[in-house]
């Protein structure tokens, strides 16, 4: 899950924010550094590692809290607001971010947004809500 707040843990740098979903998810200990690596370089933050969230922009601590989300390999990814503390420039790198997980992993990615535009993007089917009760589906890409 990504989370709006992105949910790190403070005193934790990058790369112990990965290792430790990976810990919750019995990958082996000797192996943790280096998927937690891989992981932050898919995201772009290689050069990041050793920086603690208040280190970080808003972009790349979001990039840290989706590269958690990956840790271990979920078929589908909820993202609460992904990008609803960030400015909009990087609110688009996030959303291509995104679309490229699902292009490339084949990751189903369920996002929960106010923004519109953002879900028609990064989604191939986009339903509305009012009060808890779905009163409109709307296509999103076409490249389903």
């Amino acid at each position: 899950m990504i989370f709006q707040s992105f949910n790190l843990i403070p005193s934790r740098t990058a790369l112990e924010n990965i290792t430790l979903a990976l810990a919750f998810g019995s990958h082996p200990r000797r192996d943790r550094r280096r998927r937690a690596t891989e992981l932050l370089a898919s995201v772009g933050l290689e050069h990041r590692l050793s920086h603690t969230p208040v280190e970080l922009s808003g972009g790349e601590a979001q990039r840290v809290a989706i590269a958690r989300a990956l840790a271990n390999d979920p078929d589908v990814l909820l993202a609460d607001e992904p990008t609803g503390n960030l400015d909009s420039r990087t609110a688009e790198e996030i959303i291509e971010l995104l679309v490229a997980l699902n292009r490339e992993r084949g990751l189903t990615v369920v996002m929960v947004s106010h923004d519109e535009a953002a879900a028609r993007e990064v989604s191939h089917r986009v339903f509305r809500l009012l009060d808890g009760r779905v009163i409109d589906e709307l296509r999103g890409r076409s490249d389903a």
